[in-house]
């Protein structure tokens, strides 16, 4: 048994609805883990991704944390939705105040997260709206796929219809853009193929109905971390915010990925910073503590 349990919130990101989002188990340690615990206890939640937070002395006023990110197989370095859900559950629990900005320290670098008020997608500090929070995540720039196969990932999309294949460079996920946003939903992935393929995984994307009041659809498929598709990812779309800004002439943008349980980010893009503020959503749906 732990001297002291383990307190836990499942918290379900990129959503306002109860088991839709992307749902990650956030856990608040008051002291390091050995890395076999920290997996075994990942393997054991089973879901897109578990996380664990520790709270650090920082060198800022702001509250402080370290968080570390494992998928049921893997430590990743890096994951918008639980980055969103441990926020979520720092800020709905009181263990910090609501208008403070609090600094994660991870593999990639000291990310952080706020809450803001939104009108129209668009950030509004003072508005008396809907609150998000706001994660200030690394941009994902697009680069060309340099053996670039469109018929050997056609086929792992079983007949897509693709119009470009590009790839991003710090993830290394193959981008592969087709012809609608309908089209997005109706891929059906090979992982077999997929998991075969370099890099992390592959991002799916279309333009959006107009209808649909989305700019953009996505999914994103990631077999080699054990992740056949991720409901929601925060990471992609910051490729994704890369590759559409350029192609919509646009740094705000509202996004939908197309998964069975579906999310939604409102993105802004900073070019010049190379860097992305992904808001979101996220609703608490469990809570207990781990007691071993």
């Amino acid at each position: 048994m732990s001297k002291k349990p383990v307190k836990y919130y499942l918290v379900n990101a990129f959503t306002e609805t109860a088991f839709k989002g992307n749902p990650a188990a956030v856990c608040l340690l008051e002291e390091e883990k050995d890395e076999k615990w920290l997996q075994t206890l990942a393997t054991e939640f089973n879901i897109s991704v578990t996380c664990y937070l520790i709270p650090l002395q920082g060198t800022t006023s702001n509250p402080r944390f370290r968080l570390r990110w494992f998928t049921h197989i893997l430590e990743v370095n890096i994951c918008a939705h639980a980055t969103l859900a441990a926020s979520h559950a720092l800020f709905s629990s009181g263990l910090v105040d609501n208008n403070v900005t609090i600094e994660f320290v991870t593999l990639s670098g000291i990310l952080t997260a706020k809450k803001i008020s939104m009108i129209n997608g668009t950030s509004h500090l003072k508005a008396k709206d809907v609150l998000h929070i706001e994660l200030d995540f690394p941009a994902d720039p697009i680069t060309e796929l340099n053996n670039d196969d469109t018929s050997l990932i056609s086929e792992a999309l079983n007949g897509a219809s693709i119009v470009d294949i590009k790839r991003t460079q710090i993830q290394h996920d193959i981008l592969v853009v087709v012809t609608s946003g309908q089209n997005v939903t109706e891929v059906q992935p090979n992982f077999d193929a997929i998991v075969k393929f370099p890099g992390r995984g592959v991002i799916v994307t279309g333009i959006a109905p107009p209808e649909s009041g989305f700019d953009f659809y996505s999914r994103f498929f990631c077999p080699k971390y054990g992740v056949n598709e991720d409901p929601v990812c925060g990471s992609a779309h910051c490729a994704l915010a890369s590759y559409w800004s350029k192609k919509l002439e646009k740094c705000d943008l509202k996004a939908y990925q197309a998964s069975a349980r579906g999310g939604v980010l409102n993105i802004h893009i900073d070019e010049h910073k190379q860097r992305v503020l992904l808001r979101g959503k996220a609703i608490t749906v469990m809570k207990g503590c781990v007691l071993v």
